[in-house]
């Protein structure tokens, strides 16, 4: 799996995974990548660079996002609500292999298994572990369906 930074027409960047950049391209061209804030399918890989707020930024903050740049609570719960649209997509279309995770997916990087889409648990450093064997993987909060 491959995980791109995406933009829609109206600039919101989000994530979404992929089986490679050619699925990508097939699904954008398809209109069946949405994003997940307004629903638009006009989107494409956004660039991928680090961003580091100077003071100067900062100071140009819109004044509903909070005192030294918190976000407001309107900001809190848009960014939940798309937490957990991401987390419905990936357990609707993901096998859930638990904290057998990373063995799943070495197999499946290596070629001892067949690649699928999986998600579960791993700890900080069976993780670093992975991306330092060159196996693309990437972590996300998960929100507890009773919450």
């Amino acid at each position: 799996m491959i995980v791109f930074d995406l933009t829609c027409a109206k600039d919101h960047v989000f994530e979404a995974w992929f089986s490679d950049s050619d699925t990508f391209e097939k699904q954008a061209k398809a209109g069946t990548v949405e994003c997940p804030v307004c629903g638009d399918c006009d989107v494409e890989k956004a660039p991928m660079a680090p961003n580091i707020a100077t003071s100067k930024q900062r100071k140009g903050l819109p004044a509903d996002s909070g005192a030294g740049g918190t976000p407001s609570p309107e900001h809190v719960a848009q960014a939940m609500k798309v937490l957990r649209k991401m987390q419905n997509h990936v357990e609707s279309n993901f096998d859930h292999v638990g904290k057998k995770f990373p063995e799943e997916v070495r197999k499946m990087h290596y070629g001892e298994s067949e690649h699928r889409n999986v998600y579960g648990d791993a700890t900080k450093d069976e993780a670093d572990s992975l991306r330092d064997e060159g196996i693309d993987v990437s972590q996300m909060p998960w929100q507890r369906h009773d919450a």
